[in-house]
């Protein structure tokens, strides 16, 4: 039975989540984990890396107008148009320089948390930079497999962590070795099959 959403502060966040692997549904499970969060009252901010529109992939995506009609729940995209080192008209350059903007967001953010008082409930109306309870981190790990970021400046940001702040990064279809030692839980999601795989195009509802 569905109630009311009220500001509530968690009492066991702090773990550091991973998501990677080259199956379909890193940022799907993180944003139904956002979602879960949200419905307890908790503060909720998520920030996409790599994910600035493509050919095939509309840029208001279906994510964000949910997001939006949440309590407690906000977005923003650090992503550049099209994907690195892909022949779609964009340059790398321009990759690098939104990536790497991206991981200065997400310290600002980390920093921000480390500063708001996370045993209390969080105003679902207030500014990321007001602290948050969960921070979703979508597509890091992609930027740090492409030398984007480097490995030790993403896990420079998980030890700089504070202790209530449950971090979730997502991303890459290489295993990221250099967090293993730092995260809390590490979940590979693999490819059994794939319908890209015949050919199909990013679809309306499903990939965005």
């Amino acid at each position: 039975m569905a109630r009311d959403i009220e500001p509530a502060a968690p009492e066991e966040f702090g773990l550091v989540q991973v998501w990677w692997g080259d199956g379909k549904g890193k940022t799907t499970a993180a944003l139904g984990m956002a979602m879960r969060a949200v419905g307890h009252g908790y503060r909720v901010h998520l920030l996409q890396l790599m994910k600035g529109g493509a050919a095939s992939v509309e840029s208001v995506r279906g994510e964000y107008n949910a997001i939006a009609a949440l309590p407690g729940f906000s977005y923003e995209n650090a992503g550049h148009y099209g994907w690195h080192a892909m022949n779609d008209g964009s340059a790398d350059a321009d990759h690098e320089r939104e990536a790497r903007a991206g991981l200065d967001r997400a310290r600002d953010l980390v920093a921000a948390a480390g500063e708001a008082d996370l045993d209390a409930p969080l105003d679902p109306e207030g500014s990321p930079e007001d602290g948050v309870n969960m921070l979703v981190v979508d597509e890091l790990l992609y930027a740090a497999d492409r030398g984007l970021v480097s490995p030790g400046e993403v896990v420079e940001l998980v030890e700089s962590k504070p202790e209530s702040l449950e971090l979730v990064l997502t991303g890459s279809h290489t295993r990221p070795e250099y967090l293993l030692d730092h995260a809390d839980l590490v979940t590979r999601v693999a490819k059994e099959k794939h319908p890209i795989d015949a050919g199909q195009r990013a679809r309306k509802g499903t990939e965005f």
